[in-house]
């Protein structure tokens, strides 16, 4: 299982590392904008959005890209031999858009928009991987309801569900144009990470409420 999160972690480092360089290059302009509305954004803040930042970055080069587009990087950092190893597993075949597959009948549409069937299926067979899958699904979201109620204020629990509704439908609308697998499954587990993310931010909140304000802005 560590080898599995570090495989797919290590592909979401190039994106966010350009992600973190123009964060940090588009910091002047947001100081200004602070103190022309009044607004102080503590160090505590910078560095949360800076992580949030990174991790959307991450997140996009995971799910808006063909299949292990990034994962030459892995190999870099975890097998040797990396070009042999990246021509021989470099498969053309997975950049196929999946509507054509549904038009060719390598795919099945009517599984797509089913609910609940690959949960089902998941829940069934006991299998490690599709269980890793479920509950990576539900995990990945999870900072998508949490650091926007953790950095933004008022922010409610219909804000999460619809982040977390909308940013995971465009993905898989996005997927079955790229080669990636599209399912309803994974926006009804998508958007209840980002529900889940944002109960733990009201758990964090209840129990420690001055905490939370080290990370808004304020007068």
């Amino acid at each position: 299982m560590i080898q599995d999160i570090l495989a797919y972690t290590s592909q979401m480092f190039p994106l966010g590392a350009v992600a973190l360089i123009v964060f940090l290059l588009l910091q002047p302009i947001r100081r200004r904008r602070l103190n022309e509305m009044n607004l102080i954004s503590s160090g505590w803040r910078e560095s949360t959005l800076a992580l949030f930042t990174i991790f959307c970055a991450g997140l996009a080069a995971l799910t808006l890209f063909p299949a292990n587009f990034w994962s030459g990087f892995n190999y870099f950092l975890f097998r040797p031999n990396v070009w042999g190893v990246l021509i021989h597993e470099w498969d053309p075949l997975s950049y196929y858009p999946t509507w054509e597959k549904t038009i060719a009948g390598v795919a099945n549409l009517s599984d797509m928009l089913t609910p609940f069937q690959e949960i089902g299926r998941a829940l069934r067979a006991r299998s490690y991987w599709l269980l890793f899958m479920l509950v990576g699904n539900i995990i990945m979201f999870m900072p998508m309801g949490f650091f926007p109620a953790l950095l933004w204020r008022n922010w409610k629990w219909w804000n999460a569900l619809l982040t977390g509704f909308c940013c995971s439908a465009t993905i898989e609308l996005i997927q079955f144009f790229i080669g990636r697998s599209t399912d309803i499954d994974d926006i009804i587990l998508n958007t209840a990470g980002a529900i889940a993310g944002f109960w733990i931010f009201c758990l964090i909140r209840a129990v420690f409420p001055n905490v939370i304000k080290l990370f808004q802005c304020h007068n």
